[in-house]
């Protein structure tokens, strides 16, 4: 009975395909397929993940902001926050580079200057491990507020303090709390860098013209990010584990149709934290079980970009 139901299907498709001019029929399935072949990714992913591992500790202000209360009195520094952020350079970063060793995955590491060179070792372990060293400029200072040539410096010092340390050249750049100003991108061009990732904007990389150059932007998200999820909201691991995942199944599904990305951001002092740990091992085991889905550094990702004639172009 089924063999019959299915030779009655078959033949139906077969009688209306018939029905159709041979040509509609064809440019039908060229568009489908080409449409299928625009929403992949130029290298046959269905679906990107880029992971980010913000290295900050040790280049942070006295008396940054931290858990603790700010109420401390004038003059004194805060010692116990102080130690907070120690722990990014003691535990968390090398936690978690042992952990995508395990899961098998290469991340993007945004250093800040200062705090590579206090933690050179740590620094140059990055790199030698396969993780991509991007520059989060020389310290925690604001640069949107700087002249041209001011942040030009700030931007270059980050840069060579990363590349005396570690030998690596960033071509990917991180403003503090994203605010670039309206010079920034001009002077990354002309440092010689490939892509940013300080915009909101979409769930894709995209492409824009800066200095008559083509220029990438490899999204960043807010609501992926542990410095907003743990540290601002104080969710659990498990919360955090559950929003990214509801993240990723949504952005699998469009990326049947459409090219996708899902970016993922850890910082030293609270993505390295065991709980942590553990909740993205967990998150990221699941997302390999998926078909297609490709862990990338952002410099693959903006090479990938700059080199596909179908990616976004925006003015």
């Amino acid at each position: 009975m089924n063999s019959r139901r299915t030779f009655i299907k078959q033949a139906g498709i077969a009688g209306v395909a018939s029905m159709l001019p041979l040509d509609n029929f064809l440019m039908d399935t060229k568009i489908n397929s080409a449409m299928n072949e625009k929403s992949k990714w130029a290298d046959g992913s269905r679906l990107v993940v880029s992971v980010s591992m913000q290295f900050e500790a040790g280049g942070q202000p006295d008396n940054a902001e931290s858990p603790f209360p700010q109420n401390l009195a004038k003059g004194y520094l805060d010692l116990p926050a102080a130690t907070w952020y120690q722990y990014g350079y003691k535990e968390g970063i090398p936690r978690m580079l042992d952990n995508w060793d395990t899961l098998g995955i290469k991340v993007t590491s945004h250093m800040v200057g200062s705090a590579v060179l206090k933690n050179p070792q740590l620094a140059k372990e990055i790199v030698e491990r396969g993780h991509e060293a991007a520059a989060h400029g020389m310290n925690w200072s604001s640069q949107y507020n700087l002249s041209y040539e001011d942040e030009k410096k700030f931007i270059q010092d980050g840069v060579d303090a990363i590349k005396s340390v570690t030998g690596a050249k960033a071509i990917g750049y991180n403003a503090n709390w994203l605010r670039r100003g309206e010079n920034t991108l001009k002077i990354l061009q002309e440092l010689g860098f490939k892509y940013h990732i300080d915009d909101l904007s979409r769930d894709e990389p995209f492409i824009v013209q800066v200095n008559n150059k083509d220029f990438a932007v490899v999204p960043y998200t807010l609501r992926n990010n542990d410095i907003l999820l743990i540290e601002g909201k104080n969710f659990s691991a498990d919360q955090f584990f559950n929003q990214v995942k509801l993240e990723f199944e949504q952005l699998y599904a469009e990326s049947e149709f459409k090219r996708r990305q899902l970016s993922i951001s850890f910082h030293d002092r609270i993505g390295g934290t065991p709980q942590m740990v553990k909740a993205t091992k967990n998150l990221i085991e699941y997302m390999q079980q998926h078909k297609g889905v490709a862990f990338k550094r952002k410099d693959e990702i903006a090479e990938l970009t700059l080199n596909d004639k179908s990616s976004i172009r925006e003015v």
